[in-house]
């Protein structure tokens, strides 16, 4: 087996079998690729079913000095489910990571804003320019929803079901949640596409899309970045910002104020809880308050 055939159908099985996104897909595609050309580079000889482990710690150690841990344990990770998949295929018996470790990294909390950063973000933005009220409506969205930057550049306006008080979200791996929307998002929602995107020719294949770019197409992620970027410019926020800021400040928000954890994960689309179990860790007078409301012995 050649290793561009194998990636090959690696990627077709991450899309089909599994229904990651593009830019997951992608993400594991390049960690393969790296050990393909770590091999080319120093004429090794070895296939997908010969490599082993002494092959890959060679590998590991000579890409550990251009990267930090963290990208260091992503990076193995992603070795690991390639090798993971060549065993589920019968292609392999043993998978040529089990013994590799990786590097020990801390837990690295989200940053958040403030309310009263997100209010100063949003009310920075000039609504006499002509994609203003996009962008209120878009930030507004972000931090009201939850929403990954993904779901809401993919977001349909067959998705709104304002009535019942939800949108519908396709986050990763294609699995569907609803999510609560409030009145005064739907009402920015609806004054958006009322008086801005009504008024754009849409491209054929966007017609059903939200949130769309000047030229009548949807906008990318990057897009949403630079619009972010520049508003925390503008008001003076020194913090690392990005679209996912948003989407930890909801959760964050919600926990401080007593929301139950679980109803966040189903919020956010966390297949598990401990991946929305991060939060806790942001304020922790949460748990007093918790303790302090509901145990008998308070």
């Amino acid at each position: 087996m050649k290793w561009n055939n194998a990636l090959h159908d690696y990627e077709f099985y991450l899309k089909i079998e599994k229904g990651l996104a593009k830019n997951s897909i992608d993400s594991y595609s390049r960690d393969v690729k790296k050990l393909i050309s770590y091999l080319e580079e120093n004429e090794i000889i070895a296939s997908p079913i010969t490599i082993n482990e002494e092959i890959i710690q060679q590998f590991i150690y000579s890409i550990s000095k251009k990267i930090n841990a963290r990208s260091q344990a992503r990076l193995i990770s992603g070795i690991r489910n390639f090798f993971d998949y060549l065993i589920f295929e019968n292609y392999r018996k043993v998978n040529p990571t089990n013994l590799i470790e990786a590097p020990k990294i801390g837990r690295k909390l989200p940053d958040t804003l403030s309310i009263e950063e997100i209010d100063l973000l949003i009310n920075s933005i000039d609504l006499s320019e002509p994609q203003g009220e996009r962008n209120r409506t878009i930030l507004e969205t972000l931090y009201s929803c939850g929403l990954r930057v993904s779901e809401l550049t993919n977001l349909q306006l067959s998705d709104l079901y304002f009535d019942e008080g939800f949108i519908r979200v396709i986050g990763k791996g294609n699995k569907q949640r609803f999510v609560p929307i409030n009145k005064e998002t739907q009402k920015y929602i609806k004054l958006y596409i009322n008086t801005i995107r009504n008024h754009i020719t849409i491209q054929k294949g966007f017609e059903d899309t939200v949130f769309l770019n000047r030229r009548g197409k949807n906008l990318s992620r990057v897009m949403i970045f630079t619009i972010i970027k520049n508003l925390a410019i503008k008001v003076g926020i020194k913090k690392k910002i990005s679209p996912h800021t948003f989407r930890h400040s909801f959760a964050t928000h919600l926990l401080e104020r007593g929301a139950d954890l679980r109803a966040i994960q189903q919020m956010l689309g966390h297949e598990s809880i401990t991946t929305t179990e991060i939060y806790m860790h942001l304020d922790k007078s949460f748990l007093k308050k918790v303790v302090n409301t509901y145990h008998p012995r308070k």
